[in-house]
């Protein structure tokens, strides 16, 4: 315990503002929801349908523009400062190309609205929220660059700062974008949209203005040396772990975003009440995603020293860390669910469909903890393919085929208590104890085999 004690207060130290800047950002979904809960039922479910898509897209992306925090952070352990500058760059020509990808897909979400069964009005909301949500994309992907540059640095505090200060205006543009005022209309649930975009460009200017003036980045190149145009192989090198980890996120995210199209047809106090329980979950998910990223930092800088031994130490002391803080809030959560969904809404109907679900969010925080700090630790590595494939199979074959057969029992096999949402959450579940078993074993394979 002796010898675990400095990894965990070095990953303690730095996961917290990760943790706060994570909580910051989420916290932007809970003011949505809890706001346009207060607009009208019908832009709640819109806000659902429309937010599970972006995130979708959104984190498939940004999975693929984290490549660049083990890559920058082992290249941090080795001291090759003059190279950092350049992959940042490189990165950044990548962020342009997935903002274009990204937008298109935007723009025109029909095919997956489509997928909801969705009323008109429902469909309509969603789809002007996805396209004002397309003017905030190229921000949010740029603003990933800073935040992945300054976590394998060891640097979150600065992103931390920015992130709180997106919060605190998010309200006040929340307010009048969603109800109106000073001359402009009333938006219900796309007002969130546009908020966001506000905050968004702001939140990069700020960044771009810290790399820009502060002393420290100075060693790095950032700027000052010269255009540097795409080049294919620095393209392909950070491709080759994005993609696959890109793919994992989205994996992750789509399983959920398609158990919010699928509830939606259970109707909208279904899909309310799942958007509360998603919504809170993402909250939770907030402390293990912050050690994992510590954890991971800590572990690709120690693997660019060629400190092995110092590499494979920190990581299970990430994993065990998350584990046990995840596995005693989930208990907590349990206790204090009533007070949880009342604070999202006052509608009865809501709580009443959201409160059965928390069962599932005490259930598996422990397994969501120990398979995203493995799978953090496996990417300072540079690992990322197999795990992918564990992804694939366990969150769509499992979870979501799982759930799909449990929650609308389409062959009238499904036991009562757990059709409906509860089925989803159920498979869910399964799946996510699955992964984390399967991503265990395979860290210790890449250990033994390669370190």
């Amino acid at each position: 315990m002796a010898q675990r004690r400095p990894h965990i207060v070095r990953i303690a130290a730095l996961a917290w503002p990760i943790l706060i800047g994570q909580l910051a950002v989420i916290a932007n979904g809970v003011i949505d929801t809890a706001m346009t809960s207060r607009f009208s039922a019908t832009d709640l479910a819109a806000l659902a349908l429309g937010a599970s898509i972006y995130v979708s897209i959104f984190v498939g992306l940004n999975g693929v523009l984290q490549a660049l925090s083990p890559v920058v952070g082992q290249l941090f352990g080795a001291k090759r400062f003059d190279a950092i500058g350049f992959e940042v760059k490189q990165g950044t020509w990548l962020a342009l190309f997935l903002s274009c990808v990204g937008c298109l897909v935007l723009l025109f979400p029909q095919p997956f609205l489509a997928l909801a069964h969705a009323s008109p009005e429902l469909s309509a909301k969603a789809t002007l929220y996805l396209r004002i949500l397309a003017l905030a994309l190229p921000a949010t992907l740029g603003f990933r660059i800073y935040a992945s540059l300054n976590t394998a640095l060891a640097r979150p505090k600065m992103v931390m700062a920015i992130q709180i200060a997106a919060l605190l205006l998010k309200v006040p543009l929340n307010a009048l974008f969603i109800f109106g005022g000073s001359g402009l209309p009333a938006l219900g649930g796309p007002g969130c949209a546009m908020a966001t975009a506000v905050t968004a460009w702001l939140s990069l200017l700020a960044g771009l203005l810290i790399l820009r003036t502060a002393p420290f980045y100075r060693a790095f190149g950032l700027f000052g040396t010269g255009f540097v145009a795409p080049q294919w192989i620095a393209q392909r090198s950070l491709l080759k772990l994005g993609i696959p980890m890109g793919l994992s996120y989205l994996i992750e995210v789509t399983a959920f975003t398609f158990m919010a199209i699928f509830i939606t047809r259970l109707g909208d106090t279904a899909v309310a009440g799942h958007q509360i329980t998603a919504n809170f979950g993402t909250v939770l998910y907030m402390l293990p995603l912050s050690i994992a990223s510590a954890t991971g930092t800590l572990v690709a800088q120690a693997i660019g020293a060629r400190n092995f031994e110092t590499a494979r130490r920190i990581g299970y002391a990430g994993i065990r860390l998350a584990a046990v803080l995840s596995a005693t809030i989930g208990v907590a959560v349990w206790l204090a669910r009533d007070a949880i969904v009342h604070a999202y809404t006052p509608n009865e109907t809501i709580v009443a469909t959201a409160m059965p679900l928390f069962l599932f969010i005490g259930f598996y925080q422990l397994f969501d903890a120990i398979q995203v700090t493995t799978a953090f630790v496996l990417r300072a590595y540079k690992v990322a393919i197999v795990p992918t494939l564990m992804y694939a199979i366990a969150l769509w074959g499992v979870g979501l085929g799982g759930g799909y057969l449990l929650g609308l029992d389409p062959f009238g096999v499904s036991p009562a208590a757990v059709r409906g949402a509860a089925g989803f959450w159920l498979g869910n579940s399964a799946s996510l104890a699955l992964v984390a078993a399967g991503l265990l074993w395979y860290l210790r394979v890449i250990q033994r085999r390669k370190f």
